[in-house]
């Protein structure tokens, strides 16, 4: 019983200690979040690279530039084909991960993405598989990734630390999802498109109907 409480009074204390370490820093002039006291930040070729130990797993908080900086995107579609790619590569790069949970998210104005990539390699090492939690954040300029990782047998310890730096992010009113993407339209709804298109087709056959019914009007009267 003592080891218990002892236990549960180790864990209070490391996740006490963590919000109190906390402190918000700007990755820039339009993004902030919070982070344990400590953090490295890094500048490499214009990348900006944030990286911090918490109570239970590690921080990585990167600001890259994007290729085509300057040229929003068009459509909603083609965000989600970024996010779907990016994903995409960091699977690939960590040789056997898995990804998990992919849901679409909203950190003020913009849209996000939230996975969680899994690597196991316990067969080789005998390590722990570990978590990896990611959310995305794209505009026209930068891309934001912002990483929290740790031992999967933390799991359900690791869950109020990953959610206070999580919810520590705050985007700048101005940024919009015009910052995004340019056009809201989604194109039709596929009951629209059966309405048009069905009466469409309704209103050609009431057509052809009407005049091949006049013309045996005619016929019958012998003009």
């Amino acid at each position: 019983m003592k080891k218990i409480i002892l236990s549960i009074s180790i864990i209070l204390f490391s996740l006490s200690g963590f919000s109190q370490a906390l402190k918000p820093v700007k990755i820039d002039s339009l993004v902030t979040v919070s982070l344990p006291t400590g953090f490295v930040k890094k500048d490499t070729l214009g990348q900006q690279i944030y990286q911090a130990t918490a109570s239970l797993g590690n921080i990585l908080v990167l600001r890259v530039p994007n290729p085509n900086s300057g040229k929003p995107l068009n459509k909603e579609k083609d965000l989600k084909n970024v996010f779907k790619t990016y994903i995409a590569g960091i699977q690939k790069q960590s040789g056997n991960g898995s990804v998990m949970y992919p849901r679409d998210t909203t950190i003020g104005k913009l849209e996000g993405k939230v996975f969680t990539l899994r690597i196991d390699n316990s067969g080789s090492t005998g390590a722990s598989p570990e978590l990896r939690n990611f959310i995305l954040l794209y505009t026209q300029d930068v891309t934001y990734t912002f990483e929290y990782n740790y031992p999967e047998q933390r799991i359900d310890l690791a869950k109020d630390e990953f959610k206070a730096f999580s919810s520590s992010i705050r985007v700048a009113p101005s940024l919009d999802r015009r910052d995004q993407y340019l056009s809201d339209a989604k194109g039709l709804s596929s009951p629209a498109k059966i309405g048009i298109y069905g009466g469409g087709a309704i209103i050609v056959f009431i057509i052809v109907f009407t005049v091949m019914r006049r013309k045996n009007r005619q016929l019958e009267a012998g003009v």
